[in-house]
C-alpha cells in the first residue's frame, strides 16, 4: 500500500471541555465533535438528538408542481414510469417510489437502463420503449438533471416529465413539469446534500402529507441508498439513516431481511458500517454484472420465499462481481510488472481488453490504494470502443483533468474524486499523454495521499468505556467517519498470526501500558516490522461481545515506523518524480559510490526485501528518495539484484561490478555533468 501522510485534527480544547461538561459527554467525544466543526450548543444538541427535524419538502423548488401533476396522473389513471439508475442509490430510489405510487393506486412501472448496454441516464431507445407501453408521465430518480436532449424527446413523443435528482446542475435545466434538485439555487433550504433516494423521499412526503408516516414506511430504503452514495451523514441525512437503521434492525421489509440472511447478518444489529459492507455491495453488484431490476424486485418482494430466492441471486451476482474484479486487478498488476513506466506517471492510466465496465471503478480504487496516485482503468470491447472509470486522491480534481481532454472523449462525467469516460481505443495513448501533461502543468507538486486522524492519544486512555461512549457519534459515514486515534511510539512485544494467516495481532507496550492491536488483511510474512521495533498506529476501537462478556477491540487502519519525517519523504518523492519527467536537474537524486555501498550492504544483510520501496527507504533513513530509486535501477542493470514488484532479491555475482558504468548511471552523470 502507498505510504500515507497523517493529518491530525486540531480543536479548541477549551470549547471541547465546555461541550463535555454542558452535555455530560466523554471529553474525547466532545473533542471529536468540536474538531469536526460541531461546536455551537444548538449544533451539538441536534447532532446528539435521537430524532431529527426534517425540512418542509415544499421548500424544494417545483415540489408543489410535481405533487399536483402526480396526483393528477393517479386520479385520471395515467400510466407512470419511474426511470431509475443501476447503482444502490438509484435502485432504492426506484423501489421507494414505485412502492409508494402503487400503494396510492397508481398504474406504475419502472425502467432501469443496463449499465453495460445503455450506460447512465435516459436514452432515446429506452424512451421509445416506455412510450410504446402507454406511459404518459415519466419520473426520474437519481438522474435526469443533465438529460436536456432526452427531455425534449420525451415531449416530442407526447409524454411529460418530472425530474428528481441530486447531481450537480448545468447551465440549463431540462424541459419538465417540475425539476426537483436540492442544488437548485432557488430552493428555500439549508441542507442540500441529499442522496437521490433522499430527494425521492421528499417527493413522497409532499404527496402524502406526513413525513413521520413515510419514515415508518421507507426509512430503511432511504438509509441504504444514502449510505451507499457516500453523501455526508450529517443534518437530515443523519436523521434519515438513524431512522432507517432502526427499521432495518426491526426487520420490517422482507427483501432486506433476505439480504441480511445471505450476508450472514440475520441475527446481528446492523450499524451503518455493516450496511455499507454487507447490504450495499450486494444491491450494487447486480447492476454491475446483470440487471439492476433484480435488486428492485427483491426490495419490493411481498413474500419471503420470493425475497429469499432473489437475495440468493444477488449474492451469486456479488460473488461473480468479486471474481471479475480480482481477475481484472491481477491483469492490471501483470501489465504494471511488464511496463513499470505505467505507474511512474502522475495519473495512472491502464487499459485492457474486455475489462467489465461494471467493476473497473472498484479496481481503480484498489490501484489508487496501492500507489497513492489518481487512477483510470479502461475496458476495451471488440469494436474498439473504450469505457473507463477514474478514482482520485484529495486535492487532485480528476473531473477537471478529464475535462481538459474533452476533445478525445465521446462522453464523460463525474466529480472531483470519481469520474467516468468513453473514447475510442485508438485514442487511449494520446489520452494518457494529455492527462499527464495536464497534471504536470496544474499540479507541480502532487497532493499527498492522506489519512485524517482525530486525535493523538496515549494507550492509557483507550478502554471499553470510551468505545461505548463513541456510540453517540453513530451512524458513521461520509463527513462523520469512525474516530481514528494515533498511538505513537508503541514497542512491539509479539506478533501472532490470525484467521489462517490472513491477519495479525500485535501485542504492544508503551510506558508499561500493554495493548493488543489487530491488523486485518496483513499476513505475518508481509508485515515489515519485528518484535522490538517502535511503531505508530492509527487505530479505531469498538466493543467486541464474546461469550456474554464485552471486550475492547483495537483495529489498525495504518501502521508506520516511529519517527518518520512526512515532509521530507513527500518533498524528496516530488523532486524525484519531477526529475524523472525532466522538470528539474536536482543533484540530490544522484547516488554516489558511498550511498550505493550503504544501500547494497543493507540489502545483502537481508538477502531479500519483500516489503516494498517505501519501507526500504524508511529502513535506510540516510539516503534520499531519488538516490534509492536510481541505485536500485543500477543494481538491477548490473545483475546485483532481481526486482519483482515489491520483492528485491540479492543475486550472487562473482565478477566485480562497476555500477558507474551502468546505463542509468551514465545517463545521470551526463545529465548532471558529473564525472
Amino acid at each position: 500500500m502507498a505510504y500515507k501522510k497523517w493529518i491530525i485534527a486540531d480543536a479548541d480544547k477549551e470549547r471541547a471541555s465546555e461541550v463535555s461538561e454542558k452535555f455530560n459527554i466523554d471529553p474525547f467525544v466532545a473533542f471529536l465533535l468540536v474538531s469536526r466543526g460541531i461546536r455551537e450548543d444548538i449544533d451539538v444538541s441536534d447532532f446528539l438528538a435521537s430524532s431529527c427535524e426534517f425540512s418542509d419538502p415544499f421548500k424544494l423548488k417545483d415540489m408543489e408542481k410535481a405533487a399536483a401533476r402526480i396526483e393528477q396522473a393517479i386520479d385520471f389513471g395515467e400510466k407512470i414510469t419511474v426511470y431509475g439508475d443501476y447503482d444502490c442509490d438509484g435502485v432504492t430510489s426506484t423501489a421507494l417510489l414505485i412502492t409508494f405510487l402503487r400503494n396510492m393506486g397508481a398504474e406504475a412501472d419502472y425502467y432501469i437502463p443496463s449499465r453495460e448496454a445503455e450506460g447512465y441516464g435516459m436514452n432515446k431507445t429506452a424512451l421509445d420503449k416506455i412510450q410504446s407501453g402507454g406511459t404518459k408521465l415519466i419520473i426520474t430518480v437519481d438522474n435526469g438533471i443533465s438529460a436536456i436532449d432526452e427531455a425534449d424527446y420525451i415531449y416530442s413523443l407526447g409524454m411529460e416529465l418530472i425530474v428528481t435528482d441530486h447531481h450537480q446542475i448545468g447551465d440549463v435545466l431540462p424541459k419538465a413539469e417540475a425539476v426537483i434538485n436540492p442544488h437548485r439555487e432557488d430552493n428555500d433550504i439549508k441542507f442540500r446534500d441529499l442522496a437521490g433516494v433522499g430527494v425521492a423521499f421528499k417527493l413522497v412526503c409532499a404527496i402524502y402529507g406526513d413525513t413521520e408516516d413515510m419514515l415508518y414506511q421507507f426509512s430503511d430504503l432511504v438509509a441504504i441508498g444514502t449510505i451507499a452514495d457516500i453523501v455526508p451523514l450529517v443534518s437530515e441525512n443523519r436523521g434519515l439513516v438513524k431512522a432507517g437503521l432502526r427499521m432495518i434492525n426491526e426487520g420490517s421489509r422482507m427483501g432486506i431481511e433476505a439480504l441480511k440472511r445471505v450476508a450472514g447478518a440475520d441475527e446481528k444489529m446492523l450499524s451503518s458500517t455493516d450496511v455499507a459492507f454487507m447490504i450495499c455491495p450486494r444491491i450494487n453488484a447486480t447492476g454491475r454484472v446483470d440487471s439492476a431490476s433484480r435488486a428492485v424486485e427483491l426490495l419490493i418482494a411481498e413474500s419471503f420465499d420470493d425475497a429469499a430466492f432473489k437475495a440468493d441471486q444477488l449474492n451469486i451476482d456479488n460473488t461473480h462481481r468479486q471474481e471479475l474484479e480480482q481477475n481484472i486487478f491481477e491483469d492490471v498488476k501483470l501489465k504494471i510488472a511488464e511496463n513499470p513506466a505505467l505507474v511512474k506517471n502522475r495519473v495512472i492510466v491502464i487499459s485492457g481488453e474486455s475489462y467489465h465496465h461494471g467493476v473497473v471503478g472498484i479496481v481503480a480504487s484498489r490501484v489508487l490504494d496501492e500507489y497513492g496516485k489518481p487512477v483510470i482503468i479502461i475496458g476495451v470491447d471488440e469494436n474498439g470502443n473504450a469505457r473507463g472509470s477514474a478514482r482520485s486522491i484529495d486535492g487532485f480534481n480528476i473531473y477537471d483533468a478529464i475535462s481538459d481532454c474533452e476533445d478525445l472523449l465521446s462522453q464523460f462525467g463525474g466529480h472531483p474524486k470519481a469520474a467516468g469516460m468513453s473514447l475510442k481505443a485508438d485514442d487511449i495513448d494520446e489520452f494518457r499523454k494529455r492527462i499527464n501533461e495536464y497534471a504536470l502543468d496544474h499540479y507541480p507538486v502532487m497532493p499527498a495521499q492522506a489519512i485524517n486522524i482525530d486525535i493523538k492519544m496515549s494507550p492509557f486512555y483507550l478502554n471499553l468505556e470510551l468505545a461505548k461512549n463513541l456510540s453517540v457519534l453513530e451512524p458513521f459515514g461520509e463527513a462523520n467517519p469512525r474516530a481514528l486515534f494515533a498511538l505513537v511510539g508503541l514497542t512491539i512485544i509479539s506478533i501472532t498470526a490470525m484467521g489462517n494467516g490472513k491477519h495479525i495481532r500485535l501485542e504492544c507496550e508503551k510506558k508499561g501500558k500493554k495493548i493488543r492491536v489487530v491488523k486485518f488483511g496483513c499476513s505475518e510474512e508481509d508485515f515489515p516490522f519485528a518484535v522490538g521495533d517502535k511503531i505508530d498506529a492509527a487505530v479505531r476501537i469498538s466493543v467486541n461481545p464474546y461469550n456474554g462478556r464485552e471486550y475492547l477491540s483495537v483495529q489498525a487502519a495504518d501502521i508506520k515506523r516511529n519517527g518518520i519525517d512526512d515532509e521530507k519523504y513527500f518533498s524528496e518523492k516530488s523532486v524525484y518524480e519531477l526529475f524523472s519527467l525532466n522538470r528539474n536537474n536536482d543533484t540530490s537524486v544522484f547516488p554516489g559510490r558511498e550511498i550505493c555501498s550503504v544501500i547494497y550492504k543493507f540489502l545483502k544483510s537481508k538477502g531479500e526485501w519483500r516489503f516494498g520501496f517505501d519501507e526500504l527507504y524508511f529502513s535506510l533513513n540516510q539516503v534520499t528518495y531519488g538516490q534509492l530509486k536510481f541505485a536500485l535501477k543500477a543494481f538491477e542493470q548490473s545483475g546485483l539484484i532481481a526486482a519483482d514488484n515489491h520483492k528485491i532479491t540479492v543475486c550472487r555475482v562473482d565478477a566485480k561490478v562497476d555500477l558507474m558504468n551502468t546505463s542509468i548511471m551514465k545517463e545521470l552523470k551526463g545529465r548532471l555533468n558529473r564525472e
